[in-house]
């Protein structure tokens, strides 16, 4: 990837918490504009840290961290989080809920008319009905909150979407289906992804690319890129070449979490 072609660049980028001890160091990878990347690693190895620094959330200690050549708080770019809990507002509808980001944004805020259509549009991307408009969080199975905060993050359009563990409470065939509805939904609109995940399979189905850390403080040991064409079926985790490029990656993390801290 040439430099030109970067979107998302992070050089040496390091962080710590209280001036002594790093939570990550010297951590080097770019990104382009609607590349998908999933990032796997041990637990506290600092992924969910790294993706607070592309959301502008921290500020690296070390290094440099940019998105179009400015720093995240700089950059005006449109950046959306989904996090391992839906944290919905229990009174509120899912209407309601996935309308959020459009009511605290001052310039969507009083177009009413764009507002209701970009809900709707967000809610049935994410393959909900309208039966499912006027529910509450309680009314909800599990599957189906977690795509309301999927909904939530997309309605602002995002131009870089960040996932933290979104799957990890849900069971295996729930997750592979909200796995192929979310590769569907990123080959359609073509935001720039970086996931986080402990499960190696999900990541190689999802991403274009699999980032493998190191235990803490965190670093990246491995840049596997994943072949597959998109748009890509279920039946591609039965494959052998799948099967082969998860148990690569699975290897690397072994070697990871098994490293000298």
């Amino acid at each position: 990837m040439t430099q030109d072609a970067a979107f998302l660049r992070a050089e040496q980028t390091g962080l710590s918490y209280d001036g002594r001890s790093m939570s990550l160091r010297d951590v080097s990878f770019s990104m382009q504009r609607g590349e998908f990347i999933s990032i796997v690693g041990p637990s506290g190895c600092g992924k969910s840290t790294l993706l607070r620094l592309v959301a502008g959330l921290r500020t690296p200690s070390d290094g440099t961290l940019t998105i179009g050549g400015h720093s995240p708080g700089e950059a005006g770019t449109r950046t959306s989080f989904v996090f391992q809990e839906p944290n919905l507002l229990p009174w509120r509808t899912v209407r309601g809920n996935v309308g959020l980001p459009l009511e605290l944004d001052q310039q969507t805020a009083n177009a009413a008319a764009e507002t209701d259509s970009k809900i709707t549009q967000a809610i049935r991307l994410v393959g909900l009905n309208s039966a499912d408009d006027g529910k509450r969080p309680r009314q909800l199975s599990g599957g189906m909150r977690m795509r309301v905060s999927l909904a939530r993050a997309l309605v602002v359009e995002p131009e870089i979407l960040l996932l933290d563990e979104p799957f990890a409470a849900l069971d295996d065939i729930l997750r592979q289906q909200l796995n192929e509805e979310l590769q569907r939904i990123w080959h359609q609109r073509r935001w720039t992804g970086l996931f986080v995940t402990h499960n190696v399979a999900e990541a190689v189905f999802l991403s274009q690319r699999v980032l493998v850390m190191s235990r803490s403080p965190g670093t990246l040991i491995a840049d596997v890129p994943v072949p597959f064409d998109f748009p890509r079926e279920a039946s591609l985790r039965a494959s052998p070449e799948f099967a082969k490029l998860v148990g690569k990656v699975s290897a690397q993390l072994r070697q990871a979490a098994e490293a000298a801290a």
